[in-house]
């Protein structure tokens, strides 16, 4: 198979999956190394720059094709989507802190908070945002959270690296951390 043609293989699996597809599974579909997926990966990002409907975005270990942002409203216009369940307050925030300080457990998240938090991450876990990370080595042995996948997905990123930086904000005594507006 021509560089071309892998270009064109790949671009139609990540097209037909709508979803995240690793590089390993586009690697042994292609049946090439990882050395050989470095000028497909180029081919493909050059074919999605700027300008383009689509844009190919990397998500650690995966890849997938999606709508630029700008054209949301577009797209809702002519497909008419389901209405999307938004997450609540207690939610979101909870997820900023779980972003931000995974792994970390829930009694953590809940002294962050200063209230429970059960519910939030029972929802944040069901939306596929966090997940079961591993298990804190004390006693009782608590879940650890952390993002997923789907959380970088959702919100148009290629790694927690691109979070907005948190400042600490002067109270008086105590140091606040400014979410920036997140």
């Amino acid at each position: 198979m021509t560089l071309e043609e892998q270009i064109s293989a790949a671009e139609a699996v990540l097209f037909a999956s709508g979803e995240p597809v690793s590089i390993r599974a586009l690697l042994e579909a292609l049946e090439i190394g990882p050395e050989a997926f470095e000028p497909v990966l180029r081919g493909l990002a050059l074919r999605y720059g700027e300008g383009r409907g689509v844009r190919l975005m990397r998500y650690e270990e995966s890849l997938q094709l999606c709508t630029r942002p700008q054209y949301l409203p577009l797209i809702e216009k002519v497909l008419q989507p389901v209405r999307r369940q938004t997450l609540t307050q207690a939610a979101l925030e909870t997820l900023a802190v779980v972003a931000y300080r995974q792994p970390i457990t829930r009694l953590e998240i809940e002294q962050i908070r200063g209230v429970q938090c059960d519910r939030a991450i029972a929802t944040l876990a069901h939306s596929g945002l966090i997940e079961e990370v591993g298990r804190r080595d004390t006693v009782g042995r608590p879940i650890l959270y952390g993002t997923t996948e789907k959380f970088l997905q959702h919100f148009a990123l290629s790694s927690l690296d691109e979070l907005p930086k948190l400042t600490p904000v002067e109270t008086g005594g105590d140091d606040l951390l400014d979410f920036g507006g997140v």
